[in-house]
């Protein structure tokens, strides 16, 4: 018996499923966006049908490193700005596995940006969903890169002299082939923008709107919103680049302004990281993790490698 034989197992799931029993309660602040995010994935997952033996979640350091504990699948908790590499690797490893990524905008934006950069730019298929509250909440509230210029905190407590990162202009810039904005305060919305990116075979970032009422106080709630696929200001084509690149920089000068604006911006349907390397011939057809379980397969030794190069 293989180890993934869940997966394409077909069957009705309940979200509930993915609530671990050990650690079921989450210790979020009250009021905390992080907890729309929780209910959004489960919720989105269990829709798609998808089983906890199928997802693997891995996460970065922050408040939203500890949504791994609170999500019943497989999961790696890494180090700061450093889940993108694990989640790739697990990816080509396993192809089959449903993986996600996720981090704060502090781990995603700013430690953790390189990474963020080229995984969007090789179209890895997974899905990046991003805390973005404005701010460090884990450390007790220190300026993040998506925090508005002026903005006091303990590291800049005369005001941010730096104007903030544009996450969907950036994302779109590096490569990422579906991008999409929502918040902790539309959970509707929040659980169809996961269950599409989750669909969408390519690298798919979600920045998420979460508030953070403990360490950024003077941070809007993200409400009202407008979702922009509902209103008939915002009408563009999403598949177009440079119709979502407007679109995309309006979405983010309008934030700091008082005007949250959500939805999908941008989504490229060209082949995914993995569909590119396999029809080159550079990445085999069985998946590596499953050679574990396969007892007539020759394994290739390193030591058989480096002989070729010698």
């Amino acid at each position: 018996m293989s180890a993934f034989s869940a997966i394409g197992e077909e069957r009705e799931i309940d979200q509930n499923e993915f609530t671990p029993g050990i650690e079921p309660q989450a210790t979020w602040c009250p009021g905390c966006g992080d907890f729309g995010v929780l209910k959004a994935l489960k919720g989105a997952m269990a829709e798609l049908g998808k089983n906890p033996d199928e997802v693997l979640l891995v996460t970065g350091i922050g408040c939203s490193g500890k949504l791994s504990s609170y999500f019943n699948s497989y999961g790696y908790h890494s180090i700061h700005g450093r889940s993108l590499p694990v989640a790739r690797a697990a990816k080509l490893a396993n192809p089959d596995l449903e993986v996600v990524a996720a981090g704060g905008d502090g781990d995603g934006y700013g430690i953790g940006g390189n990474h963020f950069m080229h995984t969007a730019r090789e179209n890895h298929d997974m899905t990046y969903i991003v805390f973005n509250n404005e701010i460090f909440g884990l450390t007790k509230g220190q300026t993040s890169p998506t925090s508005p210029k002026g903005h006091k905190s303990k590291t800049q407590p005369h005001g941010s002299a730096k104007d903030p990162v544009r996450p969907l202009s950036m994302s779109l810039s590096a490569g990422a082939s579906y991008v999409a904005r929502t918040a902790a305060v539309n959970p509707n919305q929040a659980k169809e923008i996961i269950k599409e990116a989750v669909e969408h075979d390519g690298f798919a970032h979600i920045d998420f709107l979460t508030q953070c009422p403990t360490w950024n106080k003077d941070a809007r709630q993200y409400v009202p919103y407008t979702d922009i696929q509902q209103d008939d200001e915002f009408d563009f084509d999403v598949t177009d680049r440079r119709e979502a690149a407007d679109a995309m920089y309006d979405a983010e000068s309008r934030l700091y302004e008082g005007e949250v604006l959500t939805g999908r911006f941008y989504r490229d349907d060209r082949p995914s990281y993995s569909q590119e390397k396999q029809s080159t011939g550079e990445m085999p057809e069985t998946p590596l993790a499953e050679r574990y379980f396969d007892d007539d397969y020759e394994w290739e030794r390193s030591y058989d490698f480096m002989d070729r190069h010698r």
